[in-house]
């Protein structure tokens, strides 16, 4: 986009005042590159001052950092910090309820634009409404951003990179995280179980229309809960939109060979710890079905909480990969401190970032990380601190 080397920001941040957002703030302060034009963006003018008083505190050239006014119920201030950016990065959650607008105005505008969103509905309501819009206008829209899905859909693309080139491959990723997830994740899963049979109809909708790749397959493995060698443990697959986004990248990029599968799950531990799950899951899941039962759930957790610097630094995740194809086997691991806060925010600000000033595929329309960024975007996360390591073979 010629025109958008002009505007006035190269990136804006979107949501900088909740809990997640400061954090992101925070991160891009101390790591963007020199002459980056940014931009703080959000409703409430006072709260976006004092996030900049706090970042002037550790750097005083943030003193005269622009703050512009959004509110997800003003299309017209979105549509004007889309227009005067290349990018925007959000965190105003839960997506399905307060990010349609925002899409809607890079899409016209042709603005990159990062988020959070762990929500299918929104991604694929926003696919069916507004993706051929940004193809047209050259505007990259990528979701999931943060925990929710870059260590999955880029650690696949880093183990498939380590296998043989045109033979069927297969990747199974197994993760565990010791963490608090924030307010922002906990509302945005029981807003998205409230509304499973809307969801179910837009995904249903999108696969009708969504080409696939000729003359290539590829396809997910699920199966029941049970103890995999692989992991070493007790396993359960997870229908999140992880595994979205890893098939959907399989899909667009042939490196992936012409039979790819893959299998996404969660490390329970034991046979107890799975019935506890299991258990746990489907009362949450009904509880979210009732409208006075899903109020006292989502009021267990506001939004802009999150637990102390101390709780965060203890956290932690690992995710392992298993690939094979072509005759040989490769584990790797993509691992991590704080997901729900810390290395989320790091993500979110270096997917920005990367749109900003990388030189990347020329792609447009709704697109995954691994479409859009790819190795550029690994090895920023690298140098970031976040660890994409190969165990074994490769």
């Amino acid at each position: 986009m010629p025109e958008a080397v002009a505007r006035e920001h190269e990136l804006v941040l979107f949501g900088a005042t909740g809990f997640t957002g400061r954090l992101t703030a925070e991160y891009l302060a101390r790591h963007a590159p020199p002459g980056l034009r940014w931009a703080l963006a959000g409703r409430n003018r006072s709260k976006l001052e004092r996030v900049r008083e706090e970042l002037t505190a550790a750097d005083r050239s943030l003193e005269e950092l622009p703050l512009l006014h959004a509110d997800a119920d003003d299309p017209p201030s979105l549509r004007r910090i889309a227009s005067s950016t290349r990018v925007v990065a959000t965190t105003v959650g839960p997506y399905a309820l307060y990010g349609e607008p925002l899409v809607a105005a890079c899409a016209a505008a042709g603005t990159d634009y990062v988020d959070l969103s762990g929500e299918p509905e929104f991604v694929d309501r926003v696919w069916l409404a507004y993706h051929e819009q940004a193809k047209r206008s050259g505007a990259r829209i990528v979701h999931s951003c943060g925990f929710d899905s870059i260590p999955y859909d880029l650690g696949v693309l880093f183990t498939v990179l380590r296998l043989p080139e045109g033979v069927p491959i297969t990747v199974k990723g197994y993760w565990r995280a010791g963490a608090s997830f924030s307010a922002g994740t906990y509302r945005s899963t029981i807003h998205a179980l409230a509304r499973v049979r809307r969801s179910a109809a837009l995904a249903a909708r999108r696969r009708r229309l969504e080409p696939q790749p000729p003359g290539r397959r590829v396809r997910g493995l699920s199966g029941p809960p049970r103890w995999d060698a692989d992991a070493g443990h007790w396993v359960v697959a997870l229908p999140t939109i992880d595994p979205q986004h890893v098939l959907r990248s399989a899909r667009a990029l042939e490196r992936y060979g012409p039979d790819f599968s893959y299998g996404h799950y969660l490390i329970v531990g034991g046979p107890l710890r799975l019935v506890a799950f299991a258990v746990g899951a489907t009362t949450l899941f009904a509880l979210a079905q009732v409208q006075p039962a899903r109020d006292f759930l989502l009021g267990l957790k506001q939004p802009g909480e999150g637990p102390s610097a101390e709780r965060r630094a203890r956290s932690w995740f690992r995710v392992i990969f298993v690939g094979s194809g072509g005759g040989r086997r490769v584990v790797t691991q993509v691992s991590g401190g704080d997901p729900g806060y810390g290395e989320t925010s790091k993500m979110l600000a270096e997917s920005a970032l990367c749109l900003a000033r990388d030189e990347l595929p020329p792609v447009a329309g709704q697109v995954t990380s691994a479409v859009a960024m790819g190795e550029r975007l690994i090895e920023r996360l690298v140098r970031a601190g976040i660890r994409f390591e190969v165990v074994e073979g490769g």
